[in-house]
């Protein structure tokens, strides 16, 4: 072994010892929503679009914004790729909403849905003013017939304990819901 090599493995083994140390990492998933709302859907199904996240919101850290405007991590991290979880309730959000059958994507069945959904998300985090911020776009685009819709979105959330990972998780969901109630009511 050259000297090189016994430097780099001491080194992987120090930090290997050191990440052992840790804790397990905690944790938090997102509760589940129950929408209450009724929309109707001009489309009898629709396949929501895996969801864009800017790149701090598609890691598996939660991150809040200061005061200064800085995006830093909490340390907990999501119990789920974020893009998938938000898919995932929108999905089943706008389903419980419009009562349409509602898949993410890839499309699960033989006929082609009627209208897609995209969603586009610029800021997904909890904010110094004890909010926690969903804002983005959206598209609806139907397969066949029918208009193209578009539009943006700010939702804010109030929380109470705006430094609580378990406070954000539930924002997020109630976020995620009301986003699905603001595309079902602007754009089906």
């Amino acid at each position: 072994m050259t000297h090189r090599t016994t430097g780099f493995l001491f080194i992987a083994l120090a930090a290997g010892t050191l990440a052992a140390c840790g804790g397990p990492d905690q944790r938090f998933a997102t509760p589940a929503s129950t929408p209450t709302v009724r929309v109707a859907s001009a489309y009898p199904t629709l396949e929501v679009v895996e969801v864009t996240l800017p790149l701090y919101a598609a890691s598996e850290e939660i991150y809040a914004a200061d005061a200064g405007g800085a995006i830093t991590p909490l340390g907990p991290l999501w119990a789920d790729d974020p893009a998938r979880a938000m898919t995932l309730q929108l999905s089943r959000d706008l389903g419980q909403i419009t009562g349409a059958t509602v898949a993410p994507e890839p499309w699960p069945y033989r006929d082609y849905a009627a209208a897609k959904v995209d969603v586009r998300i610029e800021d997904m985090l909890a904010t110094d003013a004890g909010t926690f911020r969903l804002a983005g776009q959206y598209f609806v685009a139907p397969d066949e017939g029918g208009r193209n819709r578009s539009g943006s979105f700010s939702i804010e959330v109030p929380m109470a304990t705006p430094d609580s990972a378990a406070t954000i998780a539930a924002a997020r969901s109630a976020a995620v819901s009301q986003l699905a109630e603001t595309v079902a009511r602007r754009g089906l």
